[in-house]
């Protein structure tokens, strides 16, 4: 039940980076990696707010919750953007299918690790 929950806060902050992603690519504003590392940041910020009080109801205090969640999303942040390239420039993936993959697995480790550690 929580994984479904942790899921459906996800899609929220999912959104947010496919979003960023689409359109500053879209916008020719940055390449499909920096446009795809800006969107999992902005992503990231959502869904601590989310997870904290409708996924985890956390009663931990932010000053240690915060930095928790911000290194797994540090992490995720930067497997995204390693596979990201891996796979949009090392491979010729095209970025929207790459990102499918890449969105998946960041998903399950990030909650195992939330779960875990962070709330």
């Amino acid at each position: 039940m929580r994984f479904l929950r942790y899921s459906s806060v996800g899609a929220a902050g999912t959104a947010v980076h496919y979003l960023l992603l689409v359109g500053l690519v879209q916008a020719a504003l940055v390449g499909p990696v920096s446009a795809s590392a800006i969107g999992a940041i902005a992503g990231a910020i959502v869904n601590y707010m989310l997870n904290r009080r409708y996924t985890f109801a956390s009663g931990r205090p932010h000053r240690e919750s915060v930095p928790r969640f911000m290194a797994i999303a540090a992490t995720g942040a930067a497997a995204n953007a390693a596979l990201m390239a891996l796979l949009v420039d090392g491979m010729g993936v095209h970025y929207v299918a790459a990102q499918l993959a890449v969105t998946l697995l960041v998903l399950v480790t990030g909650y195992l690790a939330n779960r875990e550690w962070t709330f």
